[in-house]
């Protein structure tokens, strides 16, 4: 739970990255997600009643987010290069829909950078946050080039 909020969070930050150029220092400091996580822990909070663990949830969120935004920005040359390779077909970089791009930039770092992760579960998560945020069939988009990234990987 605690790293699906971070994706979430880091998906989000890239998105406004490449949509809206806001600078990576302001990324990191996380204050546009402020009132979303005050409700999501309002919720949580009338659910657990413990405040202490809610708050070092939503700060070990935050720290795994950061983290996936500045190494993924700070990659992202390499990561783009990767994804560009890896199109087919009919597909131009420059016609990936910017929420898939975000979540896939973010799932390419993890499968470079966080050797800790298995990559099945680097790639499942890209498929959930897609279906929640991404178009009706970018999950599978998706989940096609991330495979054919971590086949490539591993052999």
């Amino acid at each position: 739970m605690i790293r699906r909020k971070g994706r979430i969070l880091a998906f989000q930050a890239l998105y406004s990255y490449d949509v809206g150029g806001v600078p990576l220092d302001e990324l990191l400091k996380l204050e546009w997600q402020e009132n979303e996580v005050e409700k999501d822990n309002n919720s949580e909070e009338n659910a657990s009643r413990d405040g202490a663990s809610l708050e070092t949830n939503s700060n070990e969120a935050e720290d795994f987010a950061r983290l996936l935004i500045s190494g993924t920005i700070n990659h992202i040359d390499e990561i783009d290069d990767i994804i560009k390779k890896h199109l087919t077909g009919k597909w131009e970089f420059g016609r990936i829909n910017k929420v898939s791009l975000a979540i896939l930039r973010m799932s390419v770092f993890s499968l470079l950078y966080q050797k800790d992760l298995a990559p099945p579960i680097v790639i499942d998560e890209a498929i959930s946050i897609s279906k929640k945020y991404g178009t009706d069939d970018a999950f599978k988009f998706i989940n096609a080039i991330l495979d054919t990234i971590s086949k490539e990987m591993q052999s």
